[in-house]
């Protein structure tokens, strides 16, 4: 027997209960539990079975069980309620933001981070500093605080461990399954797939845009696994503090530079940069140059103007938890950028270098 095509055929819901996707692809529901409660009433069993993954569950139901919630009245009932507090979430105006700063309506904070903990369906996150930065979008959600955010879409997410019979930790992969994931692409104004680059030593890398909404907060996750990039380019977003610092410094110019030429593509213009640790810090030489093209300044007005653009939070104060590149690094990566900045060699390496490198050189 040959099999020539498949065809997916998913459950269509019923006009009753018809938005149930809409706030399955809103992680609205991970901190608004009234909904995941609705859900697993029409399937415990699915439910497990998926994962506890509310967009998946939704495309693997029976049809026949569909059609029976929605001649439940009781069920019913309970959806028009989840509904009604879903719709007055996210249409209030009587924000704590809005009461507090009136003035401030039109400010926006651009928050990067390396990892977001937002629920573990989506398994971008190793620890605490993404589940601090998953609840920052929740908590500005909540307040109506104006934040939008950037980060990196892992395919094979964190590694997953466990201990085999000899007491040893095993660690292995699991790859997202994208389909299955309350994520949309972000489309350009041709209603393509909307992709942005930055230029690395072999050539140009290019990433595609996700969007991921967080109740009232936009997270946009890159995604360099594209048809567009080699193999070495494709695997820089694969996994989560994986590789050598090759590809970790990789991540970071995506992270911050690619991150700071997606608002610029779509007409966005934040007020603040707030870096969640270190790893989006690159994200400043890409603000000044831009800022020096943009306005006709110096490089010192521009990192002067930039400086007071740009915030940082520090969540692991040792130095296991903050990246240091050696110079010849440094180089590859960031081959004549000094040249555009209009500065030297010297200057460039010294607004970054740590205070041991610093005294380590004076000795010499």
């Amino acid at each position: 027997m040959y099999i020539f095509n498949k065809v997916t055929v998913n459950p269509q819901l019923p006009k009753k209960i018809s938005r149930l996707r809409e706030i399955a692809n809103n992680f609205w529901w991970s901190w608004n539990t009234e909904y995941l409660k609705l859900i697993k009433k029409m399937d415990v069993d699915l439910w497990e079975r998926v994962g506890k993954n509310p967009e998946k569950f939704l495309s693997q139901i029976e049809q026949k069980k569909l059609e029976q919630v929605a001649q439940d009245d009781k069920f019913i009932e309970e959806y028009e309620k989840v509904l009604q507090n879903f719709d007055g979430y996210m249409n209030s105006k009587n924000t704590w933001f809005n009461k507090n700063y009136p003035n401030n309506k039109n400010d926006l904070i651009a928050y990067f981070s390396a990892e977001y903990g937002i629920d573990e369906i989506l398994p971008i996150y190793s620890g605490g500093l993404g589940v601090l930065s998953g609840d920052h979008l929740k908590s500005a959600s909540d307040l109506g605080i104006p934040l939008i955010a950037v980060g990196l879409l892992y395919k094979n997410g964190y590694f997953h461990q466990k201990i085999n019979g000899y007491g040893k930790q095993e660690t292995g992969y699991i790859n997202i399954d994208v389909s299955n994931e309350p994520i949309s692409t972000v489309k350009d104004k041709d209603g393509s797939d909307l992709k942005i680059f930055v230029k690395f030593p072999k050539g140009r890398v290019y990433v595609k845009i996700w969007q991921v909404n967080v109740g009232r907060v936009r997270l946009f996750l890159l995604d360099s696994d594209i048809e567009e990039n080699t193999d070495e380019y494709k695997k820089l977003t694969m996994t989560l503090y994986g590789g050598n610092q090759e590809t970790r410094i990789g991540q970071e110019i995506l992270l911050g530079m690619a991150g700071v030429c997606l608002f610029r593509r779509l007409g966005i213009n934040p007020t603040i940069y707030h870096m969640n640790e270190g790893h989006s810090a690159f994200l400043t030489l890409e603000l000044i140059k831009c800022m020096m093209k943009d306005k006709q300044i110096s490089f010192e007005m521009a990192k002067d103007i930039v400086s007071s653009k740009t915030i940082f939070t520090t969540h692991t104060p040792v130095p296991a938890g903050n990246d240091i590149f050696p110079i010849p690094l440094f180089e590859k990566y960031f081959k004549d950028y000094w040249d555009r900045l209009g500065i030297t060699k010297e200057q460039f390496f010294a607004l970054g270098k740590s205070s041991v490198a610093k005294t380590a050189q004076s000795r010499v």
